[in-house]
């Protein structure tokens, strides 16, 4: 995932932010708050991405391993059989995401891959193909 957006609203929110809160009214003010607190919450997203590398979605015969996020850490590891479903979400994405999005889901829990994790499309297929053939019985 590219580090730009994530440094366009740190830097952009909490400037934006500051100036509002030093230079209008009260309406104003508070929408400042609420862009520097966005742009401080990004800060820390920027800083997640330097210190920690990004989460890698492992396939193998005993495991499988899904990052709970881009750059957190404890990934959930479960055993090809407990995944339920896989599939991709084409037309019913929100407006802020590229089109597909990977779904995994792993009995109650559902867990999402947006397209900007991964460098194609097709290496969500690639995903998707090796999760296939875990569950499919030889």
């Amino acid at each position: 995932m590219a580090r730009q957006r994530i440094a366009g609203w740190a830097i952009g929110g909490t400037i934006v932010g500051i100036l509002l809160i030093l230079e209008l009214g009260t309406v104003a003010v508070w929408g400042g708050f609420v862009l520097v607190a966005i742009g401080l919450f990004r800060s820390f997203q920027l800083a997640q991405t330097f210190m920690r590398p990004a989460g890698t979605i492992v396939v193998s015969d005993k495991e499988v391993s899904l990052p709970r996020g881009l750059h957190t850490t404890n990934p959930l590891v479960v055993a090809p059989k407990d995944i339920t479903a896989v599939y991709f979400l084409r037309r019913s994405v929100p407006w802020n995401r590229s089109a597909p999005v990977l779904i995994i889901e792993v009995g109650d829990k559902a867990m999402v891959f947006p397209r900007d994790w991964f460098a194609s499309e097709a290496d969500q297929r690639h995903v998707v193909h090796a999760l296939l053939a875990q569950r499919t019985p030889a």
